[in-house]
Parts: C-alpha cells; sequence; structure tokens
C-alpha cells in the first residue's frame, strides 16, 4: 500500500520538507510540471510561492500550448503570459511544444488511446516533479495529477486527442467530435500512464489543496475559492495521491464542499481515478501519513 504524506499547514517551506519526506531524489535534469494560470484566474499557484521547491530540486518548469480558446493557445500568447505572471522572473521555464513535432509516448495497456502526443522538449528530462493545484475542472470533475500528467504534458494536438478519445489531433476538429464522458477520462487515465511510464519511477508528485474552487486554473473567470484550504499531499502514486484529496474533500466538515462535490460528480471524475487504477498506473489503496 503505497503511502500518501500529508501536511496541513500550506508554506513553500513545507512542500520542500514533504517531499523530502517521499524520500525519492530524482536524478538529472528535473521537469516541474505545473499550471501557469490562464490570464485572468486568480486561484493559481504563484511562482514566488513555489519557488522553494523549484530551486530546491533544481528544477525547470514545464508547460504547454493549450487547445481551447485564451491566452496560452500559442507559443507568442503564452510566454507573454508566462512574462506577466511572472514565472520567468525566478525560473527557467520551458514551453515543451513550442516547437514540432510532438513526441509520441506509446502507450501499453489502455482503454481508448495507443499512443499520447507530448511537447517533444519532455524528451529533454530526466525526472519529474508533478506540483498540482487540487480544484474542480469544468469538463474532467476535479483536476490533480492525473490531469497534470496527461492533458498538462499533452502538447496542444496531444490534449485534442485526448478530449476527443483518440478521434482527431487538432484544434479546429476539437470540439465537434467530443466523446461520451467516461470515454475523455479513460482516456486522462491513458495518457498519464504513458508518462508514468516515461520516466521509469524518477517521478514524485505533490498536490497543493489551497485555493479549492470548482473550476481550473485554465478557467480566466473561475469561481473564487468555495472550500477552505486543507493541506499538502505528496506521493510516488499519482492514483493514490489523487484519492486522498477526493476523500479529504467528502470527509471534510466544511460546508462548501457540496459545491466542488457538484462539479465533480456531474462529471464523474472519479472514473479517471478508476481508470488509472485498472490499467496500472497507480493503485486507490493507500496510507495517509500525518506530518
Amino acid at each position: 500500500m503505497e503511502k500518501v504524506y500529508f501536511i496541513r499547514e500550506i508554506t513553500p517551506e513545507n512542500i520542500v520538507k514533504i517531499y523530502e519526506k517521499v524520500g525519492k531524489k530524482l536524478p538529472g535534469k528535473v521537469a516541474v510540471k505545473l499550471h501557469s494560470g490562464e490570464k485572468g484566474n486568480q486561484n493559481y499557484l504563484r511562482p514566488e510561492f513555489v519557488r522553494p521547491i523549484v530551486e530546491y530540486v533544481n528544477g525547470t518548469v514545464v508547460e504547454c500550448n493549450t487547445a481551447d480558446s485564451g491566452a496560452r493557445t500559442s507559443p507568442e500568447k503564452h510566454r507573454e503570459l508566462i512574462k506577466e505572471h511572472g514565472w520567468d522572473k525566478y525560473f527557467a521555464f520551458d514551453l515543451m511544444d513550442a516547437e514540432g513535432p510532438d513526441l509520441e509516448l506509446p502507450i501499453r495497456n489502455g482503454k481508448i488511446l495507443k499512443g499520447n502526443l507530448v511537447g517533444k522538449n519532455l524528451a529533454n528530462y530526466d525526472s519529474m516533479l508533478v506540483l498540482s493545484h487540487f480544484k474542480g475542472h469544468a469538463m474532467g470533475g476535479y483536476g490533480g495529477a492525473l490531469k497534470q500528467l496527461s492533458i498538462g504534458c499533452a502538447s496542444s494536438d496531444g490534449k485534442s486527442r485526448i478530449h476527443t478519445a483518440g478521434k482527431v489531433d487538432n484544434q479546429e476538429e476539437l470540439w465537434n467530435n467530443l466523446p461520451e464522458q467516461d470515454r475523455f477520462l479513460e482516456s486522462m487515465a491513458d495518457a498519464a500512464s504513458s508518462v508514468v511510464d516515461y520516466f521509469k519511477g524518477n517521478i514524485v508528485f505533490i498536490n497543493i489543496m489551497k485555493n479549492i474552487s470548482k473550476d481550473c486554473d485554465c478557467d480566466g473567470n473561475a469561481s473564487a475559492p468555495c472550500m477552505a484550504d486543507i493541506g499538502i499531499l505528496a506521493s510516488l502514486d499519482p492514483v493514490a495521491v489523487d484519492q486522498a484529496c477526493l476523500d479529504l474533500v467528502y470527509n471534510s466538515n466544511d460546508p462548501g464542499k457540496d459545491t466542488l462535490i457538484e462539479r465533480i460528480e456531474s462529471k464523474h471524475g472519479v472514473h479517471t481515478i478508476e481508470a488509472a487504477d485498472e490499467i496500472g498506473v497507480g493503485s486507490r489503496k493507500y496510507e495517509l501519513v500525518q506530518m
């Protein structure tokens, strides 16, 4: 049973502390995958807040372009927003799919997809810290480690492939080819598995339950947080850490949890976790270790 470590007090120093507790030193060139925040979003994690952990692992912050409208749909617009949000003030920042061709990762045991298109610069890294802001999501129900691995690491075309359950690989045809919801969620689990396989154990997952809105950081007009902050979780298992976050929400006494739970359940969000468990990305069974 995989351990999931938990600290209630959310501070930059405690992110470093929980990473150390996991006990996995990330080797070589480290990618730190996080969400740069859509233009207008007020809930995303700020660069100053994550600076200590990025520097501690000597990491390069990595992102990919979106397949939607907004300020992150092209390298030019995305780089402007990265500068506006202050990311390049502190870190090396790599927009992994700024130039093609995309890197296609094989999916060995997928329910839907056989390959996952990611930014080609993923190949420049030996290990990855997946630093996720846990919150709701308008399409996936919730966003955590599995979404960061799948949609987050996918190139713009890769995002289209995941969202359409493999029907199309381009933004122009995306919204006319949306599948039944569970097929989309299973495609996310498939894509997540390919990134986990690629790094061969050299990957750590940290979920930060702060500014918990029903909406994602990709929403430029996101709702205000609906729950009080809960804490920081970390694990070597992305399925376990996401399941632990869901359990903390459901077991919370915060009345605001109903807003988030409604969003999660309206999109059957738990099915991403179920599918990832079934194909061996990780396990829903975990031991929560409070620090």
